[in-house]
């Protein structure tokens, strides 16, 4: 009787630990990446060589 017992002891004890709890499911939230916008990255690297280009037609209006 003993073991009987022993046996259903470690079976209710096998089943409750694989059953999970009632607490929610810890979820991270996902991380989120900045967005980086075109127009803003398309001016800043579009000036450079409008300045460039403004230079230089000065320095040719000039040598002239």
């Amino acid at each position: 009787m003993k073991s009987i017992a022993l046996a259903a002891a470690f079976t209710l004890a096998a089943t409750t630990s694989f059953a999970g709890s009632l607490a929610e499911p810890v979820v991270e939230a996902p991380v989120a990446e900045p967005e980086a916008s075109s127009s803003s990255a398309g001016s800043s690297s579009a000036t450079v060589p409008v300045i460039v280009l403004l230079v230089i037609a000065a320095a040719v209006a000039l040598g002239s």
